[in-house]
């Protein structure tokens, strides 16, 4: 743990605006002094029912033990889980306007984007204490948030402070780490994707947070089994780099640096507010099974051969005919289908380079193919780590059909302008083959269509 603890240092040392963090048993003593800044201001404890009993009220008895004026909490009652809606995020930011307060998030996932979005809507700072190793934006720019149904990444400032007492996070159910590890899982996709975007002269790789997440995310994966298990090191080490992973996008200004195609499967399913044994389907608990999927479309595309020929033969990139009839197809008209409409706009006015981009790739292909192959990990062995770790692994594990998955493939690069996999296979006109392949009967999904047994872990 000492190691990934100075990974950690590090990475604080290139944060833009969180100052100071603490991870440790016992760190919520520390939360006065990461709010030493705002003695003159009240603090507002923003929480949901749960995170309130589990932190909330020890936290701001904290704070005001150590003389800060405490305002009373935003407690959150949405059951069975609080929805990450941006319109709750204005109405909390309109409370902390009303009371000139500084907030304090006191959660995971969703609190801790709705508190950050708020707080950038008033143009506060905040600060962040996580209850639970289950995602990484506690310290990420940024928030992802439904805005009109539309899942968005919307632009706000991190914590100033992230408090992460491990005795408080040894509490969360263990799927919650599960969930995390999932999230985690995804930076491995992540770090292709930018990849093959840099090669191919889309959005060139920024290497000091490209390094933060891609130089540690084997290690942070490499002991799934003593996640499940609530080993305290292997649960410190979660922590450390869900918040480098967050600490990464906050020096780059954006997620690349830990989103990829993986997410765009998360987003199509949480957009769609897929449900699971009568929950929300958790976003790391998504993401992994993205991460999955993405993966065997990589073994996939890595086993094809790339030359002048086969790009000359291949049957080229959907039109924007085909693009407005998927659009109209996959998402109900109003707001999602316009948002998706932007989105595919900006790709659209970019298929200019598609004969420069496919060059690229027959140049490089032989290095390139070798490059991403040691950044990927075998869908199988993934697979296997993510049950291990006490996460679903496989779209059966959320109630998602096959059918379903093979046609969101298409659908989730319809949604974000970020060049990946699912671009360039489109660009090839090799995305449906890919697909197909995965689903035939020896391909990767279609080995497990029949015999696949359900995760016990819930979503």
């Amino acid at each position: 743990m000492a190691d990934q603890a100075r990974v950690l240092d590090r990475a604080i040392g290139k944060a833009a605006v969180t100052r100071s963090v603490f991870v440790a048993p016992g760190a919520l003593a520390a939360l006065p002094e990461g709010a030493r800044d705002f003695k003159g201001k009240p603090l507002l404890v923003i929480a949901d029912d749960t995170t309130m009993d589990v932190a909330g009220r020890q936290a701001a008895s904290v704070l005001s033990g150590a003389g800060f004026a405490v305002a009373e909490p935003i407690v959150l009652h949405e059951k069975p889980r609080v929805k990450p809606h941006a319109a709750t995020a204005r109405d909390i930011a309109a409370a902390i306007r009303e009371r000139g307060a500084v907030p304090v998030s006191v959660g995971s996932g969703v609190i801790n984007d709705l508190t950050k979005y708020a707080a950038e809507v008033a143009g506060v700072p905040y600060l962040c204490v996580a209850t639970a190793a289950s995602m990484d934006g506690y310290a990420a720019s940024g928030a992802a948030l439904l805005d009109d149904g539309f899942k968005r990444t919307l632009g706000c400032a991190p914590p100033v402070t992230v408090v992460a007492d491990l005795d408080i996070v040894a509490q969360a159910p263990r799927r919650m780490a599960g969930w995390g590890y999932g999230d985690l899982a995804g930076k491995i996709v992540a770090g292709a994707d930018w990849k093959l975007a840099d090669a191919l002269g889309e959005e060139t790789v920024n290497p000091e947070p490209f390094a933060m997440v891609q130089d540690n995310v084997r290690e942070w994966l490499s002991r799934p089994g003593a996640v499940a298990a609530g080993d305290p090191d292997a649960t410190g080490d979660l922590v450390n780099g869900l918040l480098v992973a967050g600490f990464a996008m906050q020096a780059h200004g954006n997620s690349r640096p830990a989103s990829g195609a993986e997410h765009l499967i998360s987003h199509v399913w949480e957009m769609e507010r897929l449900t699971f044994q009568g929950e929300p389907a958790a976003h790391g608990a998504c993401v992994g099974i993205g991460t999955v999927a993405l993966l065997a479309l990589y073994e996939w595309f890595l086993a094809q051969d790339i030359t002048s020929e086969t790009v000359r033969a291949a049957s080229g990139a959907s039109s924007p005919e085909r693009i407005e009839a998927e659009i109209a197809a996959g998402f109900p008209e109003g707001h999602l289908a316009d948002s998706a409409r932007v989105e595919m706009a900006v790709k659209t006015a970019n298929a200019g380079r598609r004969a420069e981009r496919l060059a690229i790739l027959v140049e490089r292909w032989p290095a390139l193919r070798e490059d991403l192959r040691g950044t990927c990990v075998p869908a199988d062995t993934m697979e296997a780590w993510l049950r291990q770790a006490g996460a679903p692994a496989h779209p059966n594990d959320l109630g998602v059909p096959l059918a379903k998955l093979a046609a969101d493939y298409r659908r989730a690069r319809l949604i974000r302008r970020r060049y990946t996999i699912l671009d360039l296979l489109d660009d090839l006109g090799w995305l449906d083959r890919g697909i197909a392949a995965l689903f035939a009967q020896d391909g990767f999904w279609g080995r497990r269509s029949g015999a696949e047994t359900r995760h016990t872990a819930s979503a």
